[in-house]
């Protein structure tokens, strides 16, 4: 099996590159791709759906919602991915509100990275939740004295994720059992 992953920013990417080898079937590879921004991947999924043509190839779409309507933009990218005749083996995952709320959702994740004792714990209402901080990715600057940012940020938590479904991210937890349902899908 093959799985082919387009996510909208290089974070995304090396966050994925990190997670998937620890949750694939050991006979499975794996090729991420990042575009620049939501637009471009929104412009250009359709077009790179079809063009895949890898025989036994899955696909992740992997996108931020940032402030609009979740649904709304997966129905938006389910769209194109059926119009490129790859339904049956594509899911789409929206990250809730932005990749750093997947972060925020396993805060020991985040300390183990920046060896920083931190302000809050998982069980404080602010993280209790982490798809409900509207500003993930400034919260992660805040805890971490403006150590985080998103590249590097993502390569130096993304190890230490816990991929079981103990991550207060329901939109993380939803993409780790996305992926592995997209690899029990037979050809």
């Amino acid at each position: 099996m093959n799985l082919v992953c387009f996510t909208e920013e290089r974070s995304a990417k090396e966050m994925l590159r990190i997670v998937l080898p620890k949750i694939l079937p050991n006979n499975s590879l794996h090729s991420i791709f990042s575009f620049e921004g939501k637009s471009d991947l929104d412009r250009q999924i359709k077009k790179k759906l079809k063009n895949y043509n890898l025989p036994g190839a899955r696909f992740l779409i992997l996108r931020d919602q940032d402030s609009a309507i979740c649904t709304d933009i997966k129905q938006q990218l389910l769209d194109k991915v059926n119009e490129s005749g790859k339904k049956d083996v594509s899911i789409v995952r929206i990250a809730c509100h932005e990749l750093e709320n997947f972060y925020l959702g396993d805060l020991l994740a985040v300390k183990q990275a920046f060896n920083k004792i931190l302000p809050s714990s998982q069980t404080s209402k602010k993280f209790r939740n982490a798809d409900n901080l509207a500003n993930a990715k400034q919260e992660l600057q805040r805890i971490t004295n403006k150590e985080y940012q998103p590249i590097s940020g993502s390569k130096a938590i993304a190890p230490h994720l816990k991929l079981d479904d103990s991550n207060t991210s329901t939109s993380f937890n939803a993409l780790l059992s996305g992926v592995k349902k997209l690899c029990t899908i037979q050809p």
